[in-house]
């Protein structure tokens, strides 16, 4: 049996064309939120909120939710909140408030899953929400169509706000001054970047999900200078490296999520190369 014709038969199941439309959708997210995260050099807070969801969803697994989503999604936007008032708290800067919150998660965590957990397989259930594993298949219609409301109402809105973004991004100062509330951008942008960690733990995994905000973006600065261009580029980075990510997770049965993972870091490595011959070529 060829590739396509596995590939094929792996279509046929609702779970895998779920996973596909989550993974391209959550990716297409975290992208357009990373451009201004990489930039302002917030990308600490998708690293520390990916920690922080760990946490939140073994409080969900002791209490045995059935939709962890709902205590899940709510505590990772408040730890959000938390570590960007961290971040501008001159008595604990961010470096300090996401190395204690994150830590502290991921501690309590694993904590709880020892002592409450009703499985015996502790281990096996901390991998699979720390790396994704095979959780990837209990992915429902109610994820899919989360992911569609968010992924739909944030293009709206970048698109709507782009302006006011670019400046909130590149120059805050004079953005404050013209009368923007930048730190009513921050915690927005802070926010959904949560959002979209939440969306993406069951397929990616809760520890490396933030790889999705932090890659393309990075990607896309190695080949544009342009906003305009970093942002539509890094977009379009992260939905061929999840498309991908997936599709080759399908053929070569290893889990999606660090798949997926091992597909932006190889896609940064060929930007970064591409890009110094091509600066090289313009000089």
């Amino acid at each position: 049996m060829n590739a396509w014709q596995t590939l094929s038969l792996y279509l046929q199941l609702p779970y895998v064309r779920y996973a596909i439309i989550v993974g391209v959708l959550v990716a297409l997210s975290a992208s357009l939120l990373g451009v201004s995260l990489v930039l302002k050099r917030f990308s600490f807070i998708g690293d520390g909120l990916s920690h922080v969801s760990f946490g939140t969803l073994a409080i969900a697994t002791v209490l045995n939710l059935t939709e962890r989503m709902w205590l899940v999604m709510p505590l990772t936007v408040l730890a959000a909140v938390l570590l960007l008032h961290g971040n501008r708290n001159r008595r604990i800067n961010g470096d300090a408030a996401i190395a204690m919150l994150s830590v502290t998660s991921l501690a309590v965590g694993y904590l709880l899953l020892n002592v409450f957990s009703v499985n015996a397989n502790v281990a096996g259930d901390v991998c699979q929400s720390l790396f994704g594993g095979t959780s990837f298949i209990t992915l429902s219609a109610l994820d899919v169509w989360l992911c569609v409301g968010f992924t739909a109402l944030l293009l709206i809105l970048y698109i709507l706000f782009y302006r006011r973004i670019f400046a909130v991004t590149f120059d805050e100062s004079f953005a404050l001054a013209t009368g923007l509330r930048t730190e009513l951008y921050h915690l927005a942008i802070a926010s959904a970047a949560a959002v979209v960690i939440v969306l993406a733990m069951r397929l990616v995994g809760s520890l490396i999900v933030s790889a999705l905000i932090i890659f393309p973006p990075l990607c896309a600065m190695r080949m544009f200078g342009s906003f305009r261009r970093v942002v539509l580029s890094s977009a379009l980075i992260a939905v061929a490296a999840a498309l991908l990510g997936i599709l080759a997770a399908l053929l070569l049965e290893t889990p999606p999520g660090p798949t997926i993972v091992a597909v932006n870091a190889l896609f940064f490595l060929f930007f970064s190369l591409f890009g110094r011959l091509f600066r090289r070529r313009r000089v």
